[in-house]
């Protein structure tokens, strides 16, 4: 059985660690605020690496801790 990684969700937990609303995360990071927030509700289960690697750098973490 496959465990299922919930990106959205990750990606929320990481946001909120530092403070930042959707809003406000979504300049630093470069990615519009409509993909960030269907991402965060999983309605985007599958971002592109592209996206991935800018939420990540935003975040100043790899890449593979948003897939843990």
């Amino acid at each position: 059985m496959a465990i299922e990684i919930n990106i959205g969700e990750n990606i929320k937990k990481c946001r909120n660690k530092q403070g930042l609303s959707q809003e406000d995360f979504a300049k630093k990071s470069g990615v519009k605020y409509t993909t960030l927030t269907k991402i965060e509700s999983s309605v985007i289960k599958k971002p592109s690496v592209l996206i991935m690697a800018k939420l990540a750098k935003a975040f100043g973490i790899p890449i593979e801790e948003l897939l843990k």
